[in-house]
């Protein structure tokens, strides 16, 4: 969770101690003001782990941190403090902004984290957003939608050249013009009776675990939060049980486990096959949710009769929940959607990311258009990746 009040208020002092040109003095003070616990070269404390470096310059290449000690700090904002003679600069350094692992990473693998990486292996921009305290939220909020996992697979073929699994998917001239067609597919379905049984059936989900998912919103992982409200909303199974008494009780959730898949819920029709990811929006946090694989997605869209949907499961510091299914062409929806090339290996185009900004907007003020022209030129993009 990105605290902004402790985030701003360091950038603040650090900025205020320009000039200090001793890392160790700066170091002290931190921590004295914030309280964090020394891990030899790493501070941290319940908002924050920190790693100060010094150099003549922003532009450096000391040695930072060994990629395993990054890994426990991971899920905190983990920021790099460089003192140089006339001015601290901080980066964020989570695994989402590293480029490649440098030092002693020849048996960097998914199973053998090894290897440090560098001042200049810290990226300075993330897909067109420059890595400074302004951006810091933003940056994080985008982070957090990735595992260390997911991160390590790309950090993996970035040092090694080993490809990942998967396989990039190259569409045939008739099944990109069904693809292209996936624009009116969604229109038509908008218009249906089927999509108001979709609604009415995820509306009906939703209700039936409605205090579990209000529990559920306030867990800080966000990836373990929206894996529990997904599953809470489309399983049946005996863990489900066993996951609501958990949540009830206060007591250690078990494991739960979801497919990686397009989309969470899938339903048939005659006329059309749906798929329907469900995104959470806790409104009284920042986020800015993963999207979908743009692979799978052309796969999916391929087929006849396909319409990709989102459904927004909104919640509020009370603890209110509101709902609303849309298509993924939803001009709301479309405008806040970005192209994260950052993940896209030599085997995949990448994936999408929502502004939650948009999200909220389309939950208050839901405008049901697709706006064709932008749909289609979005499609090109997913295409020409």
């Amino acid at each position: 969770m990105y605290n902004r009040d402790v985030i701003e208020d360091l950038v603040k002092f650090v900025t205020s101690r320009n000039g200090v040109a001793d890392k160790r003095k700066l170091a002290a003070e931190i921590q004295k003001r914030y309280d964090l616990i020394r891990v030899r070269s790493v501070f941290y404390g319940k908002w924050f782990a920190i790693r100060f470096c010094s150099a003549s310059s922003i532009r450096f290449s000391n040695t930072v941190l060994a990629l395993s000690v990054l890994h426990q700090y991971d899920t905190l904002p983990f920021l790099v403090c460089l003192v140089t003679p006339e001015t601290n600069y901080m980066l964020l350094a989570n695994a989402t902004f590293l480029k490649r692992i440098s030092h002693s990473s020849q048996d960097l693998r998914v199973n053998n984290i090894r290897g440090s990486f560098n001042g200049h292996d810290i990226m300075r921009e993330f897909e067109g957003i420059e890595n400074i305290p302004p951006n810091f939220e933003f940056l994080f909020t985008s982070h957090e939608n990735y595992t260390f996992e997911e991160n390590l697979e790309r950090l993996v073929e970035a040092t090694n050249q080993i490809s990942p699994t998967g396989s990039r998917f190259v569409p045939t001239a008739l099944q990109t013009e069904t693809i292209r067609r996936s624009i009116s597919r969604a229109a038509s379905f908008l218009e249906s009776e089927e999509y108001r049984i979709l609604n009415q059936d995820l509306y009906t989900r939703v209700q039936s675990v409605a205090s579990e998912i209000a529990i559920a919103a306030f867990i800080d992982n966000i990836n373990l939060r929206g894996r529990i409200i997904e599953y809470l909303i489309t399983s049946s199974d005996r863990l489900k049980a066993d996951l609501i008494h958990c949540l009830h009780a206060r007591k250690p959730l078990p494991e739960v486990y979801t497919a990686d898949k397009l989309g969470d819920y899938e339903r048939a029709f005659d006329r059309y096959i749906t798929e329907t990811d469900i995104k959470t929006k806790i409104l009284f946090l920042s986020s800015n949710p993963k999207g979908y694989n743009i692979d799978k997605l052309l796969s999916f869209l391929a087929v006849e009769k396909s319409v990709y949907m989102i459904y927004i499961v909104a919640i509020d510091s009370n603890k209110n929940i509101r709902t609303r299914l849309c298509s993924m062409y939803n001009k709301q929806i479309l405008s806040g959607t970005r192209i994260i090339k950052h993940w896209a290996g030599r085997n995949s185009r990448g994936v999408t990311q929502y502004d939650g900004k948009s999200l909220e907007e389309l939950v208050d003020h839901f405008d049901a258009d697709i706006d064709v022209e932008a749909a289609s030129n979005f499609l090109d993009r997913c295409l020409e990746n």
